[in-house]
């Protein structure tokens, strides 16, 4: 079922039609997730009105630490088995997830202020999650920054899957060391310690987050596929145009004119 898709053809086949239906799902969800978690959801005790942020931190921070690994899974399918879209896959889904990891640490800073009374702390949760926005800018650098596409998406490869052994930092961080940052509410092995009336809200904005991420990906992976496409048709033309001008004929040498004498 993958390799039927691996087909760049097929891809833009399958993906122009799941596009729209994607894209009409994600605003649906995410304008029901905001409406519950904005209007619908209470204010919590301790908290008050500021845990409302919760509803965008919380999935982005999900969403960043997901994406990640999408994007270190899609470098070893293409360092292995040379998927044909593994490597478009990879690079089209980096600066979304260093944009969900962006918007995880603003919101986290924004969190944090009445919180703990800074907008950053060198928490061993926050400071991980930095260290994961760190590793999608340098995927993203190596990628575009070789001659050589081919070596550029090697080298981001390797360093998504060096960079994986951050992403069990980021949960345990929690319950590994003394930390500002609460312990895990949701995710956890005795089931979800979060009040149902907060929970439902968050987890619609976490699968409106998720097919916006689908959304974006695909979109993206469109772009890059074209531009390839229209890259390999101006290298072929290249050597064409240089053939036809070496097999130009010469244009034939003008003889000067006779004079014409006087009568």
């Amino acid at each position: 079922m993958v390799s039927r898709f691996a087909n760049p053809a097929r891809f833009m086949r399958a993906s122009a039609t799941v596009l729209p239906w994607a894209a009409w799902a994600s605003v649906l969800v995410l304008a029901v997730g905001l409406y519950l978690g904005l209007v619908e959801a209470p204010p919590d005790y301790q908290q008050g009105d500021s845990v409302r942020i919760m509803f965008v931190h919380v999935p982005a921070a999900w969403m960043a630490s997901a994406i990640y690994l999408f994007v270190a899974t899609a470098g070893a399918v293409a360092l292995v088995w040379r998927h044909p879209l593994a490597e478009i896959a990879g690079q089209a889904a980096a600066p979304v997830g260093a944009a969900f990891t962006f918007v995880c640490l603003a919101t986290g800073s924004l969190w944090g202020r009445p919180m703990w009374g800074a907008w950053w702390v060198w928490d061993a949760r926050l400071t991980s999650v930095l260290v994961l926005f760190f590793l999608y800018l340098g995927y993203i650098a190596l990628v575009n920054g070789f001659d050589d596409p081919n070596r550029g998406a090697r080298a981001g490869s390797v360093l998504a899957l060096v960079g994986i052994v951050n992403l069990p930092i980021i949960k345990f961080s929690v319950d590994w060391w003394n930390t500002l940052h609460q312990p895990a509410s949701v995710m956890r092995l005795g089931g979800p310690r979060i009040d149902i009336s907060l929970l439902i809200p968050l987890l619609v904005m976490a699968t409106g987050f998720a097919l916006l991420f689908l959304v974006l990906l695909l979109l993206r992976m469109r772009s890059l596929l074209n531009e390839r496409k229209f890259r390999a048709l101006r290298l072929n033309r290249l050597p064409m145009r240089e053939d036809r001008v070496e097999r130009r004929p010469a244009a034939a040498p003008t003889l000067p004119s006779p004079a014409r004498g006087g009568g």
